[in-house]
């Protein structure tokens, strides 16, 4: 602990603490949404009656919908964020999308239609969707390198809590008579914009944005901010310059096609693998239905479960936080990946029995904790690490637009395919589905082994050198790189460009 604190002064850790609140949200709607869709009057409000069951019902198109539609306005939200951020820097960006979300929030407190609890999610997914775009790239352009890991890690730590928090609030509404029992959770969602809109001008701006915009003087006063108490003037001073050597020595110009040219093609299918994979092993599946799923095995209640899992999958996110930056970002990927794998196959075999016993239901459910740990010691926290640290110094706001795309598009295709997979009018896969994403899961490991690299303890300007320097992933972690020349290179390097 007293190793990640030496690096933080008063501005960063109010910056810090400031922006992983603003992810809370994201818990908050991913949550909400799943555990009310259990609630009695969530239901009656939004469901449909069947004569034959005398009960309400939401129906598996209108479910479908509901978890997978907001994909739409995550994506729109993302490109909104991104072009945002990349012009009129970091800060506005979360100030916009804060102001927008208070919008949303009352949208979605007075739905009373399906067509409303609809639209009020996609647009609330806009605001998610901006916040993928600049949180991650925002936390990794601040912290010092030891301890980039530690904090954009906070990234899945905060939607983690968010739900946690979520959760235990929707335990205790869900006893409540009426629609106040789903309408008391949404009411949340005014909390953290309204916070952040408040409070984020009292923060720097990214020093490295500033330097792309070629404001040296803004620049150096944020990082002095940022720096100041953990870091002597001359070593603020040689950070800078470094800063500015990265920059001045990096080839790219900031064009989209640069991508995909080069070394940074390399960079790119790395960044979009891990964007795809973080989805496609099924996380949505204990997420977004783990609740209604698990209700419908009639082993625990579905509250408490819930809650459960948050814990779980929050305390081994914190764990994975704090010792990434050590053990390295290769072998908890790897770690997270052969814990999920085991879980979802152990819930694929157990429902191959035939009747499913009340022990076996049981398992089942248990299974899905076990895949939180799993999701939370790797694929959860560590892909907003790597996906933000692995690209070109100018092309991040770029490289980010591509893999949160990716990542989008993979998680609408699961949410959106998951009531058909395991709904008993269609697929009828039921638990089964663990083998369908636990093959997926191991081809996820292979991947992490042969083409991740560790970066800890690398400033992001090191990293860009070592692609350059065609330095194999492999040897990323344990590769010394020759000094670079001093200030006099950045002069040099800016007349010839």
């Amino acid at each position: 602990m007293a190793s990640i604190t030496k690096h933080f002064n008063r501005t960063l850790a109010l910056s810090c603490s400031l922006i992983a609140l603003s992810q809370i949200n994201y818990g908050f709607d991913n949550q909400a949404f799943s555990t009310t869709q259990s609630m009695t009057a969530f239901t009656e409000q939004f469901g449909d009656y069947d004569p034959e069951t005398g009960k309400y019902a939401i129906p598996a198109y209108f479910l479908s919908l509901l978890d997978s539609l907001n994909y739409i306005g995550f994506a729109v939200g993302l490109i909104i964020g991104s072009l945002a951020s990349q012009r009129y820097g970091r800060r506005m960006c979360m100030f916009s999308m804060s102001c927008f979300a208070l919008v949303t929030a009352t949208i979605t407190v007075t739905s009373h239609s399906k067509s409303q609890i609809l639209a009020a999610r996609i647009l609330n997914y806009v605001y998610i969707g901006m916040e993928l775009s600049v949180v991650p790239v925002y936390q990794s352009e601040i912290v010092p390198a030891p301890v980039r890991g530690f904090i954009v890690g906070t990234y899945q730590l905060s939607i983690n809590l968010g739900g946690l928090i979520i959760n235990s609030i929707c335990r205790g509404t869900s006893t409540l008579e009426g629609n106040k029992s789903w309408r008391i959770p949404f009411g949340l969602f005014y909390v953290t914009p309204f916070v952040i809109a408040s409070l984020i001008w009292f923060v720097p701006e990214s020093p490295r944005w500033l330097l792309l915009q070629e404001r040296i003087e803004d620049a150096e006063n944020s990082l002095k901010r940022l720096r100041r108490g953990t870091m002597t003037d001359e070593a603020i001073a040689t950070e800078l310059k470094s800063l500015r050597v990265g920059l001045a020595l990096e080839p790219e110009k900031g064009k989209f096609r640069e991508l995909f040219q080069g070394v940074n093609l390399k960079r790119t299918a790395v960044v979009v693998a891990i964007s795809f994979f973080q989805q496609a092993t099924g996380q949505s599946f204990a997420s977004q239905y783990g609740a209604i799923f698990v209700k419908s095995l009639n082993t625990i209640n579905t509250y408490n479960f819930t809650i459960i899992t948050s814990c779980v999958g929050t305390v081994v996110c914190l764990w994975s936080n704090f010792f990434n930056d050590k053990i390295g970002r290769r072998k908890l990927f790897i770690a997270g990946s052969m814990v999920q794998i085991a879980a979802l196959f152990t819930m694929g075999g157990l429902g191959t029995a035939s009747p499913i016993t009340k022990q076996e239901s049981a398992g089942i459910a248990s299974m899905i904790a076990v895949f939180a740990v799993g999701f939370g010691l790797g694929w959860g926290p560590l892909t907003y690490v790597v996906v933000t640290e692995l690209p070109a110094l100018s092309l991040r706001d770029q490289s980010q637009r591509v893999s949160a795309l990716v990542n989008i598009a993979t998680n609408f295709a699961v949410t959106f395919s998951i009531p058909y997979l395991i709904d008993d009018g269609y697929a009828d896969l039921q638990s089964k589905v663990g083998f369908v994403f636990g093959s997926i899961a191991v081809c996820a490991c292979i991947f992490v082994y042969l083409c991740v690299p560790d970066c800890q303890g690398k400033s992001l300007e090191d990293i860009d050198r070592l692609f350059h320097e065609g330095v194999p992933v492999r040897k990323f972690r344990g590769y010394k790189l020759p000094p670079v020349e001093g200030e006099g290179k950045v002069e040099k390097e800016k007349e010839t460009v």
